[in-house]
């Protein structure tokens, strides 16, 4: 019982994993825009941070299961295991943005490939994003088997992704008050996820079992979605508050609501694991 530290590995996992792909989908937009072609090297040179991060995610990924070797064995069921498809969709994705990355910085990659390359790396991220939301989808698990998981995986890319791409553009040199409605993202994103907390905090108190009750798995779940509400919310007031004074937000600016929104989007993972139960004997609720 409790915050779920034991499965760090998946829980930095897969935060990194939806920030990563959320933030190159924006990206990914503006650099087909025509009016960051003057931009585009830097750009593409800033996306390094999203590879080191996916590539981070990864190795703790394999952390969890043990042996690099595991990893590669539990894709020979792609197509019919959740797990499988989650790692063979993040590798693609991995492997085309990582692709797109070489040959551009090489000056290997031609205009009109780069474009279509650009937009089947995005639909590779949306892919990724939504495999991750299914291995979770366990009949066995009540307090998984639900909406309330897969909705809150796929709102991490829209509250953390649009906070990592505004900062590696800024670190590219690109004037971050032209994305300002990136953080409008984030904001909603926040606040539906508040709204969907808050709706299954009251629906763990009907799901239980012979063996336990799923309110006592996070005992202290308002109290730590209440310090990750404050932490997205300080995240987003750091983004927001140059914004607002018509300002181009600083690297460090971006980089403390960045941490911030991170921190609350691992608080939010960790009492998801947490909550992980099987149904036992018998369910009720």
């Amino acid at each position: 019982m409790g915050a779920g530290l034991h499965e760090y590995p998946l829980i930095f996992f897969t935060v990194i994993g939806q920030s990563v792909a959320g933030a190159f989908i924006l990206m990914a937009s503006i650099l087909l825009m025509k009016s960051a072609e003057s931009q585009h090297r830097n750009i593409v040179i800033s996306m390094f941070g999203l590879w080191a991060l996916m590539g981070l995610g990864f190795l703790l990924s394999m952390l969890h299961m043990g042996s690099p070797l595991r990893a590669f064995n539990s894709m020979l069921r792609f197509g019919s295991s959740a797990l499988s498809n989650e790692i063979v969709s993040g590798s693609t994705f991995f492997a085309l943005g990582g692709l797109y990355w070489l040959l551009s910085l090489l000056k290997k990659m031609p205009q009109s490939l780069g474009r279509v390359w650009l937009v089947v790396t995005m639909i590779s991220a949306v892919v990724f994003v939504y495999a991750i939301s299914r291995v979770y989808q366990i009949d066995t698990v009540p307090t998984w088997f639900n909406h309330y998981g897969s909705l809150q995986f796929i709102l991490t890319s829209f509250i953390a992704g649009p906070i990592l791409a505004t900062l590696l553009l800024r670190i590219a040199g690109f004037d971050a008050y032209k994305v300002r409605y990136f953080v409008l993202i984030s904001v909603v994103a926040t606040i539906a996820s508040v709204i969907l907390v808050t709706a299954q905090g009251f629906d763990l108190g009907s799901i239980e079992s012979a063996i336990q009750k799923a309110s006592n798995l996070v005992p202290d779940y308002a109290s730590l979605m209440g310090w990750r509400t404050v932490c997205l919310s300080l995240g987003l007031a750091c983004w927001i508050y140059p914004l607002v004074k018509i300002r181009n937000p600083s690297v460090f600016t971006l980089i403390l609501s960045l941490v911030f929104i991170l921190f609350g989007e691992l608080i939010g993972r960790g009492i998801f694991y947490g909550l992980h139960m099987t149904v036992g004997l018998a369910i009720a609720g």
